[in-house]
């Protein structure tokens, strides 16, 4: 089975972690996102997947020199110009020949990590004969997303934007994974700007052809700053189908240092007494003697003394012994 995968982001948010690591390959686990995604889709079946992007591959090449992630073989589809979703879907699918072989396929949210089980997905988009099938997860605060109503039947059968209290029952949303029949194609050309979800979704709303797969398996999209660290460190504490190794054993870490649930990457170097709370550590970084690093990505180097938290430090970013800084971004992205 054939998948597009979205990854044609910038990585805004996780700025300045992504200047010099596109977002699909920041580490999660110590494992790159884009791998534990492709691992998933390989354990539904997926023996190839074209990615879809923004910019050129060169950097996925090098991490993925075979073209094979996770078990699934990689080509790529590279935009001229921004498509969004469903221009991206069209254009990617067209190039890796999913509309001449008039196949089932899945699309993935290059940013999310899910236990879904993509083969029980397929399944049921199948057993409902359906044209396209989103899986949906439930969330406490609906106000904050676009939900998803559904039928007896589990056919959508609207939309509702960040809706009010008393608005809608359902709490389930869009969780950004969907199996489509490759005639979905003839709805998203392709060759110009189209969103799946304002446009394509409400479309086949409308038609009777989409249905609802709704399931209470771990999801999270870590595509944003508070998110990415927790996608992390929830890998501590469940189980999953996906490797873990919370500390590399190619990194250097202080016997007398602390660290408690934290991710700490190949080549690190955690210095006596410090403390690292929550944290990741990605490759390379450096938090020199009693320094305190909590609920942040460290990608540079924290001095002694120094505490950081809730913060993303880049690989250039270099905190200076007994500061305290919290919420920060360093370098700060605005300056750059």
């Amino acid at each position: 089975m054939h998948a597009v995968v979205l990854v044609g982001g910038f990585g805004t948010r996780l700025r300045p972690l992504t200047f010099t690591t596109p977002k699909p390959l920041l580490p999660v686990g110590n494992m790159p996102l884009l791998e534990r995604l492709m691992t998933s889709l390989a354990h539904g079946g997926v023996t190839h997947a074209v990615l879809s992007l923004g910019f050129r591959p060169q950097p996925f090449l090098e991490v993925f020199p075979s073209n094979i992630c996770g078990g699934v073989e990689l080509s790529y589809a590279v935009e001229d110009r921004p498509l969004d979703t469903a221009g991206a879907i069209g254009f990617a699918a067209r190039e890796a020949g999913i509309d001449r072989r008039g196949e089932t396929f899945i699309v993935a949210n290059g940013d999310v990590i899910t236990d879904l089980d993509v083969a029980k997905l397929v399944s049921f988009h199948r057993t409902n004969n359906a044209q396209g099938t989103i899986h949906l997860t439930p969330v406490a605060d609906p106000s904050q997303y676009g939900v998803v109503e559904t039928s007896s039947d589990s056919r959508v059968l609207r939309f509702v934007e960040k809706p009010a209290p008393g608005e809608t029952t359902s709490r389930d949303v869009n969780a950004g994974t969907y199996v489509l029949e490759a005639a979905t194609l003839a709805r998203m050309p392709g060759t110009s700007p189209l969103s799946i979800e304002r446009m394509t979704f409400p479309e086949m709303c409308r038609d009777g052809v989409l249905y609802g797969y709704s399931t209470d398996d771990y999801w999270i999209d870590a595509g944003r700053p508070e998110t990415y660290v927790r996608a992390n460190i929830d890998l501590l504490s469940r189980h999953s189908i996906y490797q873990l190794t919370p500390i590399d054993a190619l990194a250097q870490v202080d016997p007398s240092a602390h660290i408690l649930q934290s991710i700490i990457g190949a080549g690190c170097v955690v210095g006596e007494n410090a403390q690292i709370i929550r944290s990741v550590l990605i490759a390379g970084s450096r938090i020199d003697a009693n320094a305190v690093v909590i609920d942040s990505a460290v990608m540079g180097r924290i001095g002694a003394f120094a505490q950081v938290t809730s913060c993303l430090i880049g690989v250039d970013g270099q905190i200076n012994s007994g500061a305290v800084l919290r919420d920060a971004k360093v370098p700060d992205p605005a300056t750059i």
